[in-house]
């Protein structure tokens, strides 16, 4: 072989191994090279070596960084060629746009080229980027798809929340498709149509016209919207379908210095408060780039409602906005009147920091105030929000928070509410908020004073209520009197909100002075316990106790799961006698024995109101008073309450059993039933049954009493003593014997009558003396009474009968017919009595001086026998 052979062999070798070390090194020499040509400050970097890849060269990774700031960052770069068409690919191209800033400004003298030497220098090329991602909006990421040439350009860019279609031919831009997509929106907004681009692309396009659909909650059809223009003025217009009034109209014009909407309009009829109004805003030096911008705008809100017409005012600049430093101050002032309430607001502010995240400062004289009816009766006299000093940003709120309410209701009185406290980068659930809050006021219902008091906080995720003190001064409803009633907490209020552990719970207090009742008792000081415990306030459990010294205790347990409130209460057995301070002093009633037991459930919503059944059970109760004792109390009380209606005898009827009752009367064996609804109907009566009682020797009985009444309840009465009636009343006059039978028909819803048609008579023999003594007295007042009396000194009646009528006046009507014989001096004579009585017996229950009363009866009424029956009688002797 020739020397030369050897030298090209050595040569290519030489090649050879310059390519592979150049690949081998191009990671840090191709970045060098790079920077000849980038601005200054920024640079490039390789993440590993290029290789060929399925046809085409594969970058693993380049990053563009200026200063400390990465500009961009690709993944898995593939450039081939096919078809005579570039193909460029990536996997994955992040953009962050606040280190634009950062870059140097650089200077060009050359003049600016057109769009169409621009499209001239495109290569035939396809680009595909599987997943574009624009910070900070990572929610609008997507595939973007390019096809490039001189004549006509293509885009398309497919995601979730950002979908975008277009062709470029020359000048002439179609926009096929934007749709985007937002939580806010109940659908995407879409829009379309065509623009006309200027020449030199560093401008506005010179016309166009774009439409499209904006589809709100609330509204039957989706707004149209509209944007034109041509040269430097143009409209944007909102509109409901069929409207000849725009929603917004948005005139504006342009020129190289300024951006300009001038007496644009809005208005919005569809809230409960129909809002309109007027913007205008105004960009200057607008091709110098957002920093440079100066911004004026103003906004204001017409409104009309109760105190007038109202207009809310916000001023913007003159400021700017800057991606790292904006200064931007505003000044929201005016009125705003409502349906029912009305807003007064001065407040000036700063818009400071990066666009991207912006501060908004609240300066000296900041205060929203409010007054008008904010329930349906609570009027509110004014609600002051000082706001001077607080800081808004993305980090959370910042300052001192104040409020302060007073309000009045014109049936339940006035207060006043304040809060104090001071938040640290404080959004919900995020940051700290302390907070302390008092207040007072007066409940007229109740004719008492109140005042509350205490302290909290707001950290993170966790809500605590650390102090409580709320009460009343007394309280007086109906015939209960309760003093100096509070509200403590035993242990901190926490609510944990959060989704993987949430949790709520505590522990409250309420104790009261003395209770008076209006008869004269009283409840001895009370003490309630309580805890709760659950996830969240509209979900817990609850349990506590009720204790007045030696009364109780009485245990509660149940749930609230947000609209119903469950539970049961049980009173544990306990001697009676606890309950004695419930009695006043003046009935001069001591509780001697028996027992109280008590089971109750109840349920409470706003859909159903109260609901509740229970048991009431007293065992062997004895009650002591002066004039008589009753012993052997049996009571059970078993009901249910639906819709304000009572059923009794739930489970079985209500009981009431009594063995004795030790007064003049001697009663035994009292038996009483009771069972159906109060308030009682037709179709949901009431009924009183199986009622007796043991007395006088004989007994009382009602079989049934139905309530609405519409047949007479008859009480019978059989077998009853009037010598144990007679010695039950004591006269010192008359003495009587046997025994007598009865029935009254009783009448509680008689137009007139409370008796009808009752009537008495004789069960066997009865006979009747009268005391010498008063007898002897008559006889010498009254010779004719006398005669006839001597006749009735002692009488043994065979047949006695008397008729009954009680009207709902009390008067009593009594016609009675007596038939017997009567024994005097060894003679006995045959006596028929018919008479006639009448007294109101409401007036002698006053009284039961029954042997005066006789006494003058006779008096009065007496009269001799008459002749023929002197002589039967003569004769039969």
């Amino acid at each position: 072989m020739s020397r030369g052979f050897y030298i090209f062999c050595a040569a290519l070798l030489a090649l050879i191994l310059l390519f592979l070390g150049l690949m081998l090194t191009v990671t840090q020499w191709l970045p060098r090279l790079a920077g000849i040509w980038l601005p200054a400050d920024t640079a490039i970097a390789l993440e590993g070596n290029p290789r060929w890849h399925n046809g085409g060269l594969l970058l693993p990774g380049v990053r563009y960084h200026t200063g400390d700031c990465e500009l961009a960052s690709v993944s898995n770069v593939t450039l081939s060629r096919h078809n005579q068409r570039w193909q460029l690919g990536a996997d994955n191209l992040v953009v962050n746009p606040p280190c634009l800033s950062k870059l140097p400004a650089g200077e060009s003298s050359a003049a600016p080229r057109s769009l169409a030497a621009w499209q001239q220098m495109l290569p035939h090329a396809d680009v595909t980027i599987n997943q574009l991602v624009i910070t900070p909006y990572q929610q609008y990421a997507g595939k973007l798809q390019l096809s490039l040439d001189q004549k006509q350009q293509q885009l398309h860019y497919q995601g979730d929340s950002l979908r975008f279609s277009a062709q470029l031919h020359g000048q002439q831009l179609d926009i096929q498709q934007l749709s985007i997509n937002h939580p806010a929106l109940a659908q995407p907004v879409t829009l379309a149509g065509q623009l006309t681009l200027p020449v030199i692309p560093d401008g506005v396009p010179q016309a166009g016209e774009l439409h499209g659909d904006l589809a709100l909650q609330g509204l039957p059809q989706p707004l149209q919207l509209q944007l034109n223009w041509q040269q430097q003025h143009g409209k944007l217009l909102v509109r409901q379908p069929g409207d000849v009034t725009p929603l917004l109209s948005l005139p504006w014009s342009i020129t190289p210095q300024q951006i300009e909407v001038q007496q644009g309009e809005w208005r919005w009829p569809y809230a409960l408060q129909p809002v309109s109004g007027g913007i205008a805003l105004t960009l200057s030096q607008w091709q110098q780039g957002l920093a440079a911008t100066e911004i004026r705008a103003r906004i204001n809100v017409l409104t009309s409602g109760r105190g007038g017409k109202g207009n809310v005012v916000l001023s913007v600049g003159p400021g700017h906005l800057d991606m790292l430093n904006s200064q931007l101050p505003f000044r929201l002032t005016g009125a705003s009147k409502l349906q029912a309430l009305q807003f007064y607001t001065t407040i000036p502010g700063l818009i400071q920091g990066s666009l991207l995240d912006p501060r908004v400062t609240l300066q000296p004289g900041a205060l929203l105030r409010m007054r008008g009816r904010l329930l349906s009766t609570l009027e509110v006299d004014e609600a002051r929000w000082p706001l001077a000093g607080v800081k808004v940003s993305s980090a959370g709120i910042d300052g001192r928070l104040q409020a302060i309410l007073n309000a009045h209701d014109p049936s339940m009185g006035r207060f006043t509410l304040h809060l104090d406290g001071r938040a640290t980068n404080f959004w919900p659930d995020k940051g700290r908020w302390n907070w302390r809050y008092w207040g007072k006021g007066y409940m007229a219902p109740l004719t008492a004073k109140w005042d509350v008091a205490g302290t909290g906080s707001w950290l993170d995720s966790t809500i605590e209520l650390n102090t409580l003190s709320t009460g009343f001064d007394r309280l007086s409803y109906g015939m209960v009197n309760v003093k100096s009633p509070r509200l403590t907490l035993n242990a901190p209020l926490r609510w944990q909100r959060s989704a993987e552990h949430p949790a709520f719970n505590g522990e409250f207090q309420m104790t009261a002075r003395e209770t008076t009742l209006a008869s004269g008792g009283y409840l001895p000081s009370s003490t309630l316990n309580f805890q709760v415990k659950g996830r969240d306030p509209a979900d817990f459990l609850f349990n506590g106790a009720l204790q007045a010294e030696a009364i109780g205790p009485l245990r509660v347990n149940g749930r609230w799961d947000g609209a119903r409130l469950r539970g049961q209460a049980w009173w544990p057995q306990q001697s009676l006698t606890v309950f004695q301070p419930l009695l006043s002093n003046d009935l001069k009633m001591k509780i001697q024995s028996g027992t109280l037991r008590a089971q109750v459930a109840f349920s409470a919503a706003a859909d159903q109101g109260l609901q509740a059944g229970g048991h009431w059970s007293v065992n062997n109760g004895s009650v002591w008073m002066p004039d008589n004792e009753i012993n052997g109390v049996d009571f059970s009380l078993p009901f249910r309450l639906k819709a304000h209606q009572w059923y009794f005898g739930a489970r079985g009827p209500v009981s009431l059993r009594i063995k004795e009752v030790k007064n003049q009367f001697a009663l035994g064996n009292i038996r009483a039933d009771l069972q159906g609804s109060y308030p009682y109907s037709e179709k949901q009566p009431l009924r009183l049954s199986n009622v007796s009682v043991d007395l006088l020797g004989g007994k009382l009985t009602l079989e049934e009493l139905a309530l609405p009444q519409h047949q007479a309840a008859t009480v019978r009465l059989r077998e009853i003593s009037l010598s144990e009636l007679v010695t039950a009343i004591k006269p010192k006059q008359i003495a009587m014997s046997g025994r007598i039978n009865g029935a009254l028909p009783l009448w509680l819803n008689h137009p007139q009558w409370l008796i009808k048609e009752g009537w008495v008579a004789n069960s066997g023999s009865l006979t009747l003396r009268l005391d010498q003594q008063m007898a002897d007295a008559i006889s010498s007042n009254n010779m004719a009474a006398g005669a006839a009396l001597d006749w009735l000194r002692y009488m043994e009646i065979s047949r006695s009968w008397a008729t009954i009528n009680l009207d709902n006046l009390g008067e009593l009507t009594m016609k009675a017919q007596v038939d017997g014989n009567s024994r005097f001096r060894d003679k006995h004579q045959r006596v028929a009595l018919n008479y006639t009585h009448r007294e109101n017996l409401f007036q002698l229950w006053r009284s039961l001086r029954f042997g005066d009363n006789l006494q003058s009866w006779v008096e009065q009424n007496a009269t001799l026998p008459s002749q023929k029956e002197k002589n039967s009688h003569d004769t039969d002797n």
